[in-house]
């Protein structure tokens, strides 16, 4: 996967990283409201305790949290963490199907972007890290770090 440009990048889920190794990524559309783009234009979003459902052959964002501009419209009642439909194609669809029904998988959202001027979502298809998981992933995370400082300091 290609880096993007840090401007592009709307929210990011950090914890997800942490609580799961992730095995595959894959980019969605999301179905928003106006009022959703113009917040997240102005970087309002938060995915943090964000997962994606599967029901019924669509992908649903639960726990999103877009928090609704003040110049929003007088005519709208914004629902900052509504349930939002995710667009991928069906090829796709049935793949994670597969791998969350029978495999055991979760998909949860690991950055929220644009591309091409669409708000666009990276979820990530995870199986959960146990606790030693993560003692060791910080523990390698941080002899990375020390063997850089160590080089540097040479």
């Amino acid at each position: 996967m290609a880096k993007k440009p840090a401007d592009n990048v709307i929210a990011v889920n950090r914890k997800a990283r942490h609580d799961y190794f992730i095995e595959e990524t894959l980019e969605a559309g999301l179905c928003l409201e106006g009022w959703e783009v113009k917040s997240l234009r102005a970087g309002k979003g938060q995915i943090t305790e964000t997962y994606v459902h599967v029901k019924n052959g669509e992908a649903w964002l639960i726990g999103a949290h877009i928090t609704p501009l003040i110049s929003s419209s007088t005519h709208i009642k914004p629902d900052p963490t509504r349930t939002r439909k995710l667009l991928l194609h069906r090829r796709e669809l049935d793949r994670l199907v597969g791998a969350v029904e029978r495999k055991g998988y979760t998909l949860v959202a690991l950055d929220l972007h644009w591309s091409k001027g669409r708000a666009k979502l990276n979820i990530g298809l995870a199986k959960g890290k146990k606790q030693h998981d993560k003692r060791a992933a910080k523990k390698d995370q941080d002899w990375q770090r020390q063997k850089a400082r160590i080089l540097k300091n040479t």
